[in-house]
């Protein structure tokens, strides 16, 4: 008969010991790492204004300089946009929240593509910027719908 293991020092060389017991006794399940409870596409909303507005001032200037910062500044923001529907998308929304409105991933998958490369990461143009509003406005409704729930 074999010596209880520590778990803590297990002597590597003794045959390996079953996985079950690497598992957890306890299962638990939160929205997040840090499970806040706060979310809201209006974090989206506001990278994606400011993503409009910095194309928009890119075409009003003159300065090379201030359209690279503008250039970068865009990027980054788009970044932040897709950063903000991913976390709605994958944690505030549900299974029972897609059979309800079941256009929702497809709206999701559009607004994130709307701020990545072949959206306004990558383009300089306004109306690209007011299509990724306009997806992120659709996401808006249906959330404060699920919120009154």
């Amino acid at each position: 008969m074999s010596e209880p293991q520590d778990p803590i020092h297990h002597d590597s060389r003794r045959e390996p010991r079953p996985v079950s017991v690497l598992r957890p006794t306890t299962v638990v399940s939160a929205h997040c790492d840090l499970p806040c409870g706060v979310y809201d596409p209006a974090q989206a909303r506001i990278e994606a204004e400011s993503v409009k507005a910095t194309i928009e001032k890119y075409h009003a200037s003159d300065d090379e300089q201030f359209k690279a910062r503008a250039i970068a500044i865009k990027e980054e923001r788009s970044d932040l946009v897709k950063h903000h529907l991913w976390v709605l998308w994958t944690d505030y929304f549900k299974p029972p929240h897609f059979e309800k409105y079941p256009q929702l991933h497809e709206l999701f998958n559009e607004a994130t593509k709307l701020a990545g490369a072949g959206g306004t990461k990558g383009s300089l143009d306004v109306k690209v910027a007011e299509d990724l509003l306009g997806k992120i406005a659709e996401i808006d409704a249906i959330f404060w719908e699920t919120k009154k729930a």
